[in-house]
């Protein structure tokens, strides 16, 4: 089972960042142009932990906050990010910035970049590992600190967006003597998409996509469906090609909060030995009937209010 483990850490460096099933909820972690296209600051905190019943499989927290100005051009995020995997823990910290352009009067074009840091953590007296001829097994414990810098884009509008990020172009930091072994860095690229469907007034179907492009190594694509029920449930699917099918659940507990569930079902050879992943999702809405409000001043015809997604879903 430890070398099952090793494996798999090796195997994580095709997708090098934090891997979510609730991707379409968090899109902030991964692509900072997202966070001045909120409507008002929202606050997340999401558990994932991947491949129940194996030892040492990973396991993720993340709390995030983004933050629009009332000029609605520009936002802040922030993001804490801890994953860990065997006896390596890496923290993500980082801080985020965006400008918004309108493209029409439905569609804005969102550039963000994000600084901060990835600590590294591996103490390898919580296992037995044996692969002579790597000199990073003849150190007990590593601790180092590597910076980071990403950007992105992000177009959106009230039923759909599209986008694309690249989470460090530091990569040439990563490499050295004591750590080339176990953090082997590239270049990664995450394209994520959506749109909305309002099939009736009580129904609305969201398909989306998530595509993680690394350096050397095949395209990792989620594909997930998801039902929003009298703005309240939300039901659907996800599959995440030649690695796992999902269930997703979600429930809008108030204006001001949502809170999700997915169960993924492993369907590649890890799946003999574990009973699934589990990632959960809570999201704080701050001054939701302040930013509802607001768009009920725009008027159409008849002195009539505009029509209000609520929520945007996504």
């Amino acid at each position: 089972m430890t070398l099952l483990l090793f494996g798999a850490m090796h195997l994580s460096h095709a997708q090098k960042e934090p891997q979510y099933t609730q991707y379409m909820y968090n899109i902030g972690s991964f692509n900072p142009a997202y966070v001045g296209s909120v409507e008002t600051t929202d606050i997340s905190a999401l558990y994932r932990a991947q491949w129940i019943d194996i030892e040492g499989a990973p396991r993720t927290i993340r709390f995030g906050v983004n933050h629009p100005f009332n000029n609605e051009t520009m936002g802040l995020g922030f993001n804490v990010i801890n994953d860990q995997i065997g006896p390596s823990s890496q923290t993500f910290v980082d801080v985020a910035y965006s400008y918004q352009v309108n493209l029409s009067d439905y569609v804005k074009l969102s550039f963000g970049m994000d600084v901060g840091g990835s600590f590294l953590n591996v103490d390898f007296s919580k296992g037995t590992f044996e692969n002579p001829g790597e000199p990073i097994l003849d150190q007990e414990t590593i601790s180092k600190f590597y910076p980071t810098v990403g950007a992105g884009l992000f177009m959106y509008g009230d039923d759909g967006y599209l986008g694309v990020s690249v989470p460090n172009f530091l990569t040439d930091d990563i490499y050295n003597e004591e750590v080339a072994t176990i953090v082997d860095d590239k270049l990664q690229f995450n394209f994520i998409g959506g749109y909305i469907f309002e099939l009736s007034e009580s129904l609305k179907f969201k398909p989306a996509v998530l595509a993680n492009y690394l350096s050397g190594s095949p395209v990792t694509f989620n594909v997930s469906t998801n039902f929003l029920i009298n703005d309240t449930f939300t039901a659907g699917a996800s599959y995440r090609i030649g690695s796992a099918v999902s269930g997703l659940a979600g429930f809008q507990v108030s204006p001001n909060a949502f809170i999700g569930y997915s169960y993924d079902y492993t369907t590649n050879s890890i799946g003999d030995y574990s009973q699934g992943s589990h990632e959960i999702i809570v999201k704080f809405f701050l001054g939701k009937d302040f930013a509802k409000n607001k768009k009920e001043k725009m008027r159409g015809e008849k002195g009539k209010p505009k029509q209000i997604d609520s929520p945007r879903f996504f």
